[in-house]
């Protein structure tokens, strides 16, 4: 939308009609939905892993050359949105975390775009899910009502709006992976409350008392408040029961043993990851790896696990936060060479075939080293012509 349109779209002019057809409800599970499965330290650790590395990694605004090269348009108002600041009160990373888990835990983030007299964008300041509704235009466009702490409603049209993703079904709203697999993750909140249940409880079995005569409404409460203060709690853990008068005690379910409860919980983790696509190791789990593999887990977890959400950003930037014309020379791109480097050793042969070989030039290794440019003095060819060894030190 040029600035004209949206111009008169402040003031009202633009017809937006809701189609009644189809309108956006909030994901399945309830607004607690993603706290509760958060509190299961795999899911978690998964959407930590992948927000706080999406939002560390540098997200660079690049602005393509003539000689079909690029450089880094860092004159471009969007590029200290991207890389510096977002907004007033929050960093590159908070903001880039908060959406990248946004998206992982409910399948959408919003934010609100704010832009300048030319167009540009100048801020983005993300919004709340559960104060966001989106619904479909006549046109097909889509808007988005959202809410304030006190019951207002405003409406944002599809331009005003930053918008990301998780795997659609209609291609308007995402579905997050703990949502399209929620019973996976209520299997492993029950075997979490199942647990604690029987360590507050402090007993390995759960059974009942029987008694060979009829006890009164009283005497039942007695019974099971002196049985309670005596052998659950984990201070009574391990108390050897003492019965009289005929007293007998009958096991009514399995112990955590006949369970497998760590087998279990340990399938769960394997689970969990398989829905973020999560190599086990990156989370902490080495049943199946070490650290002599960490290099190779690294590149895994690019490729596997982080391509698809890097991908998501950088498309969404191109489609919501660039003009038609900006699209055709600006496009942004994360910085993954940091964690596709590998140990130094395999770097230093990396870098010295690409010398040797002529694609790769000594002041660009060390650009990707972080170290300055040689001066012209101090250069040397790493493989001088065989004979030129004097005439290179003259």
């Amino acid at each position: 939308m040029n600035i004209i349109a949206r111009t008169l779209s402040r003031f009202g002019y633009e017809q937006r009609a809701v189609d009644p057809s189809w309108n956006a409800v909030a994901l399945m599970g309830g607004s607690s939905a993603p706290g509760k499965a958060e509190s299961l330290s795999t899911v978690y650790a998964c959407v930590s892993a992948i927000s706080e590395t999406i939002a560390s990694l540098p997200l660079i605004l690049y602005r393509r050359t003539d000689d079909e090269g690029r450089e880094r348009a860092s004159d471009h108002p969007l590029y200290k949105v991207l890389h510096d600041q977002p907004n007033e009160l929050q960093t590159a990373l908070e903001f880039r975390e908060q959406m990248q888990a946004a998206v992982l835990l409910r399948g959408n983030a919003y934010a609100e775009i704010k832009r300048g007299y030319d167009g540009q964008v100048r801020s983005l300041t993300p919004l709340h899910n559960d104060r966001v509704n989106v619904i479909q235009l006549e046109n097909g466009r889509l808007a988005y009502e959202v809410s304030d702490s006190k019951g207002n409603m405003r409406r944002l049209l599809q331009e005003e709006v930053f918008h990301l993703r998780h795997r659609t079904e209609n291609g308007l709203i995402g579905v997050s992976p703990i949502t399209a697999s929620r019973e996976t993750v209520q299997l492993a909140l029950a075997e979490r409350d199942h647990g604690n249940s029987t360590f507050s409880n402090g007993a390995r079995l759960s059974g009942i008392l029987k008694f060979p005569q009829k006890l009164k409404a009283d005497q039942r409460t007695t019974i099971a408040n002196s049985w309670s203060s005596q052998y659950a709690g984990g201070a009574n853990a391990g108390k050897t029961a003492i019965l009289e008068s005929g007293v007998e005690y009958q096991t009514v379910s399995m112990s955590m043993d006949d369970a497998q409860y760590l087998e279990s919980r340990q399938f769960s983790v394997l689970e969990i990851a398989r829905l973020f696509r999560m190599p086990p190791t990156i989370i902490g789990d080495l049943t199946f790896g070490n650290y002599a593999n960490s290099v190779e887990m690294n590149r895994v977890f690019v490729v596997h696990t982080l391509r698809r959400p890097m991908t998501m950003w950088e498309q969404a930037i191109s489609r919501s936060l660039l003009t038609e014309a900006g699209r055709r020379t600006y496009f942004a791109e994360h910085n993954v060479e940091g964690l596709l480097r590998g140990d130094s050793d395999n770097r230093a042969e990396f870098y010295s075939k690409g010398i040797a070989d002529g694609w790769l030039l000594p002041d660009e290794v060390r650009k990707l080293e972080n170290l300055p440019k040689l001066p012209a003095s101090k250069f040397r060819p790493m493989n001088p012509p065989k004979g030129k060894e004097h005439e290179q030190d003259a």
